[in-house]
């Protein structure tokens, strides 16, 4: 599994700026999600390339004699 990094920010006018990096699609709003809650509110928000990659799904097929 890939490492997944999110960096916070503390601006001097108290502003928090955090970047996520290591995940991919939606999965990086929803790391976050209980983190910006507790933080107040979103101000805005800026998608990174990553934010628009797919998940990689990994999936197998077993050969026929194994069913």
């Amino acid at each position: 599994m890939p490492q997944r990094t999110v960096r916070f920010t503390i601006r001097p006018d108290g502003r928090v700026e955090e970047l996520v990096e290591g995940v991919s699609g939606e999965a990086c709003q929803q790391l976050t999600e209980r983190l910006e809650a507790a933080l107040g509110t979103v101000e805005r928000r800026e998608s990174t390339a990553e934010a628009f990659q797919q998940s990689e799904v990994q999936s197998q097929s077993l050969p026929n004699h194994l069913h």
